[in-house]
């Protein structure tokens, strides 16, 4: 039986982040992956999503071109099938540099199903496309189990490729569809609805909750509700949906309740309902570790499940789903195991993008979250209307908004939470997030000099008025 330092089940952002960092840290690891290395973020999520969304913005700044004296020739027009080509070749140079940098650190990479069985013992399962058959056993010191998660949908909507789809078959289309119903509000639904809305579908949006992007500080949702109405995005919110009809090559969805009953038919329907974690995807039979009413694998503050020496990170535990988070989770479980005590990670702190036409970034406590938390809050925000760079890139829709917690004199002091929407945002919100997880105050931020003209001094003078002095604000 092969021994490992290290086995890791799942070759995501999680998995891999473990065994790269775990490798470079002079451990001997073992990285079980069933399908491709990179995980969904890599082939049906992230990198892709994105991808399509700067095609979707593209063409959105090229139909806009016109107001910058530039003569396009006439309407553009996009070919989804180049864009396919364009994401392919994207994914792929991504996906031979995993396969390099892992190779490099020595990393033994088994291209097959990994179950956990007792005294750390994975069984490997081989399948077709794998050079190997059969079965083998791999034991390690300690386990980490990174098996990711799966789109959801839900009653009524039978995921068939064709009319309903979710993230994995949307980011694969080769034609723009005239009509789409996204169901959810959320951030996958919002990259979504706008993404489509731009390549020139029609695009309902059908959410649950009372908002779209619930999670986020209300005035940036406010924000993005505005944005999209002014686009022609239909917003319904505070809605159930029961089920479609199809007939003909298009369908019609039921929502509301009695009496607020209505209908919309579209050619599409996008599932955006959230992401199913893959618990027990990885066996775990006479182990002890356990997967809760959720589905996620149950774990202590430093990550590890019931079963001594085995940790879970990623999408399969109950932590935001996000990539970065997964990193992070992976290079921590290392340094726990090397018994190097690192900081727990914090939720509430960690860095959340969203890459829909207006952007969205944020970290740390929105304000209702931060008073229901017992903390006196001084706020203040700032439109990107004012902003000089704004102005010249042509988009000042958008605002920064800073919740501090206030002295006993009243003064802003911590900065508790950081909340962007416009131009950009996804690349500003570093100092910003710095700033929450340093524990900075208002006037430590305010000190910073910033560049002009750039849209992240919007930043600074938002962190400036809460001084009680201020420049253009």
């Amino acid at each position: 039986m092969t021994h490992h330092d290290v086995v890791v089940i799942g070759g995501g952002p999680g998995g891999y982040a473990a065994a790269l960092y775990g490798a470079s840290a002079g451990l001997d690891v073992g990285l079980v992956e069933e399908h491709l290395l990179g995980g969904t973020c890599l082939h049906v999520g992230c990198i892709p999503a994105k991808e399509l969304l700067e095609t979707a913005s593209l063409l959105r700044a090229v139909k806009g071109a016109s107001e910058f004296g530039v003569d396009t020739g006439g309407e553009p027009d996009v070919d989804l099938s180049v864009s396919q080509e364009r994401k392919r070749s994207v994914i792929d140079k991504l996906f031979k540099g995993l396969g390099s940098l892992l190779s490099g650190r020595g990393v033994t990479v088994y291209g097959g199903t990994g179950r956990l069985g007792p005294d750390h013992i994975v069984t490997v399962e081989y399948g077709e496309g794998s050079d190997q058959e059969g079965t083998s056993t791999i034991q390690a010191d300690h386990v980490v189990l990174a098996t990711g998660s799966s789109p959801r949908s839900i009653d009524g909507f039978a995921v068939d490729g064709q009319l309903v789809v979710t993230s994995d078959e949307l980011l694969s289309i080769t034609e723009v569809p005239a009509r789409v119903a996204v169901i959810g509000g959320g951030a996958i639904g919002c990259e979504f609805a706008s993404m489509l809305s731009d390549l020139g579908s029609e695009v309902t949006v059908l959410e649950a909750l009372p908002e779209i992007l619930a999670e986020c500080d209300a005035d940036v949702g406010a924000v993005v509700r505005r944005s999209f109405r002014r686009r022609g995005i239909n917003v319904h919110t505070g809605v159930s949906v029961d089920g479609h009809e199809p007939a003909g090559g298009s369908t019609t969805i039921n929502f509301g309740s009695a009496p607020d009953q209505h209908q919309v038919e579209v050619d599409l329907v996008v599932m955006a309902v959230g992401r199913r974690p893959r618990g027990d995807a990885a066996g775990l039979v006479g182990t002890r570790v356990e997967i809760n009413e959720r589905g996620f694998i149950s774990v202590d503050g430093r990550l590890l499940t019931g079963e001594p020496g085995v940790y879970a990170v990623g999408d399969v535990i109950s932590t935001p789903q996000l990539a970065h988070v997964a990193f992070a989770e992976g290079m921590f479980v290392v340094k726990d195991l090397l018994g190097e005590a690192p900081l727990p990670l914090d939720p509430a702190t960690v860095p959340w993008c969203i890459y829909s036409h207006p952007e969205v970034a944020c970290a740390g406590l929105t304000e209702a979250a931060a008073v229901e938390a017992g903390h006196e809050v001084v706020v203040s925000s700032h439109r990107f209307v004012g902003n000089g760079r704004a102005m010249i890139v042509g988009d000042t829709d958008g605002m920064v908004k800073v919740v501090a917690e206030a002295g006993p004199d009243g003064r802003a002091g911590r900065i508790l939470g950081v909340h962007m929407v416009g131009p950009w945002v996804t690349e500003q919100l570093g100092q910003g997030y710095l700033a929450v997880n340093w524990e900075a105050t208002v006037d430590d931020v305010a000190a910073h000099i910033q560049p002009h003209p750039t849209l992240s001094e919007l930043f600074g003078e938002t962190v400036l008025s809460l001084t009680g002095r201020s420049l253009h604000g």
